[in-house]
């Protein structure tokens, strides 16, 4: 019987078939031995993700991501304008909108540099973000028991 009809197969016939058509690609020629070829990252240069240890400029760089974002994160406690409604209001929510992006921005980075602590603290500047934006909206959707407005009168 033919292996279309569900008979046996020579599972070595196929085998060997399979061998020439990875020897037969581009990418086995070209690395050593005929092994794997190297990981992406290590080909195109980028910090995908493979296993090779973080240089010191990017661990810098993740570092003053996520710092910057701390630091913005801590002076928005420090707003210095009223901010209850109005233009203002908006002028807040967009700053404390940022925080969180630059959160964000912290936490891909350091996920991306396989840096724990500083994905947990770019994650946690992130909530702080959104703690921000949900305490000004909220009252303002009426979730709230004290209503606010989102325009002065």
């Amino acid at each position: 019987m033919s292996p279309e009809l569900g008979g046996p197969r020579d599972w070595d016939k196929e085998l060997a078939n399979i061998d020439k058509l990875i020897a037969a690609t581009p990418a086995a020629k070209a690395s050593p031995a005929g092994g794997a070829p190297p990981p992406p990252a290590a080909r195109s240069g980028g910090g995908g993700s493979s296993s090779l240890p973080v240089a010191g400029r990017d661990r810098i760089a993740t570092w003053f991501r996520v710092g910057l974002g701390a630091l913005l994160g801590l002076a928005m406690t420090q707003w210095p304008y009223f901010h209850a409604c109005g233009t203002a209001l908006f002028l807040y929510l967009g700053a404390a909108g940022v925080v969180g992006l630059a959160g964000l921005w912290g936490a891909v980075t350091a996920w991306r540099r396989r840096m724990g602590l500083a994905h947990v603290v770019a994650l946690l500047v992130s909530l702080w973000g959104g703690v921000l934006v949900a305490a000004a909206v909220l009252p303002r959707i009426g979730y709230a028991k004290r209503a606010a407005l989102w325009w002065c009168p």
